[in-house]
């Protein structure tokens, strides 16, 4: 990247203003998601006029240094100077070794509820970005409000003023839905286990993604499913062609994917290959189960339309919740199941009756409001910069060769690390210093992703964080020798 002190324009005034901004940037007296004054701001601060100061501004943004936010301003970005490529895919290996795995998981699982440790391993917003007040205020209303005080069953469909706000807010995603399409549900996974009882039966073979999200493998062993997986492209996200491939060899009951910013790698489906994974799964007739519990967690200027969107036939059941934007212990999910409403219906009258009433209650109230919107742009914002940050921080305390996805939303990162380095190994001498991160190996059945990790920016970057990573950076490196 070419300095602007080293150009010919440096003789220009916006030129002069800019090259200062960039060597702060660069020493970093200025880090990933500062925010710089506005324009105004700049222009007075310098004496220089308004002119001046957007021309210095622009110059900043050509470099890739700072970026533009509607209606919010100027903001550093993060600088890829030491990672340039993106983290590898990585077939299936050919010996299975699930109960290792499992362990893993389940010992992952135990350390993420433990106070003392440092908790990167977990993607889930913390109690500083959990509207609290308004939370608690939104269940009092709802309660005053209602003739019962929410103490009485809830309609098995689930409450209709949290549905009509589902289906009203379908809108962003590209949905067309009214309340009578919605079911709710115990959180998203509780969703995603209703559609699977559902649709198949013992032995039966889903298709999922490689890398996904580990609590996904214990619900396959639960229900006694065979796992197809399909490799994820950290730029384009699901390997499509492979899909179609594999799908003509092994016969695929349904499919479960993460669409929207998958966990761990943060991807998201262009618009154009979604469209082509509804039509491949349409002419098969295999049902797409949709996991968009991130899609409403987006980095950039709009949300992303989701696979449910292009669905004309009803092949495609969307799962989502509040879990990872508003409260996790409400435990508020739902499905759009399309053509298969019926039998997942069924299922939730057998499994659980009617989903739990004051919690319903108070999110279809904290929607209605016009709270959740105005906490979603809070949110977003500050798991951006967090993102900025542990990137930078990456950077900066691991040892070259590290490469790093860059996700589009969500709340984490994906670390590839030097091949000699065992993530789970890592994990464990992580722990002893009261440090959480995820092993990539329980990313996958096989294991297969030895030199991986997921690090989980949810938490607000401070002291802390950063030592943590000048800790975990220096046990890489131990363990790369």
């Amino acid at each position: 990247m070419e300095s602007i002190a080293n150009t010919e324009d440096y003789e220009f005034l916006y030129a002069q203003i800019a090259a200062r901004i960039e060597k702060q940037i660069k020493q970093n007296l200025l880090k990933p998601g500062d925010k710089l004054p506005s324009v105004r701001a700049l222009s007075q601060e310098q004496g220089i006029s308004m002119s001046t100061a957007y021309k210095a501004y622009v110059e900043l943004e050509n470099l890739g240094l700072i970026e533009a936010r509607t209606k919010s301003g100027y903001y550093v970005k993060y600088l890829p100077a030491r990672f340039t490529s993106m983290p590898e895919t990585k077939p299936p290996l050919k010996k299975v070794e699930q109960a290792s795995v499992a362990e893993m998981i389940a010992m992952v699982y135990r350390n993420m509820s433990e106070d003392s440790v440092l908790q990167l391993s977990r993607s889930s917003p913390p109690l500083s970005l959990i509207p609290l007040a308004k939370l608690s205020k939104s269940m009092m209303e709802s309660i005053r409000h209602s003739p019962t005080g929410n103490i009485t069953y809830e309609n098995p469909e689930g409450n209709m003023a949290l549905r009509k706000q589902v289906a009203k807010n379908a809108f962003n995603w590209g949905g067309n839905i009214t309340e009578d399409d919605v079911i709710t549900t115990q959180g998203c996974l509780e969703a995603l286990i209703f559609c699977l009882r559902a649709l198949t039966k013992p032995g039966d073979t889903i298709a999922i993604e490689s890398p996904t999200y580990f609590g996904i493998f214990n619900v396959m062993l639960s229900l006694d499913l065979k796992v197809l997986e399909i490799p994820v492209n950290p730029d384009t996200g699901l390997d499509l062609e492979y899909l179609e491939r594999a799908m003509n060899e092994v016969h695929v009951k349904a499919c479960l994917f993460v669409t929207n910013f998958s966990n761990p790698i943060g991807v998201c489906m262009p618009d154009e290959r979604k469209q082509q994974l509804v039509r491949l799964l349409a002419e098969k007739q295999v049902p797409l189960i949709e996991d968009d519990i991130y899609g409403e967690i987006y980095f950039g200027k709009s949300r992303p339309h989701t696979c449910k969107s292009y669905d004309k036939d009803g092949w495609v059941i969307l799962c989502s919740s509040v879990s990872k934007s508003i409260a996790p212990g409400y435990r508020v999910g739902w499905c759009i199941p399309g053509r298969f409403k019926e039998q997942v219906l069924n299922i939730k009258m057998m499994h659980s009756i009617a989903s739990a009433t004051p919690t319903q209650a108070a999110i279809g109230h904290f929607f209605e409001t016009g709270r959740y919107d105005l906490h979603m742009r809070h949110l977003r914002k500050a798991l951006y910069t967090q993102c900025l940050r542990y990137t930078q921080a990456i950077a900066t305390h691991f040892p070259p060769g590290t490469k790093i996805s860059r996700p589009q939303g969500g709340y984490a990162l994906w670390v590839e690390l030097d091949k000699k380095v065992n993530a789970f190994e890592l994990y464990q001498l992580a722990i002893q210093q009261n440090i959480s991160i995820a092993p990539g190996q329980i990313f996958s059945v096989d294991g297969r992703f030895t030199n991986f990790i997921r690090i989980s920016f949810g938490l607000a970057f401070d002291e802390v964080v950063e030592e943590s990573f000048k800790v975990l950076g220096k046990l890489v490196r131990n363990l790369a020798q």
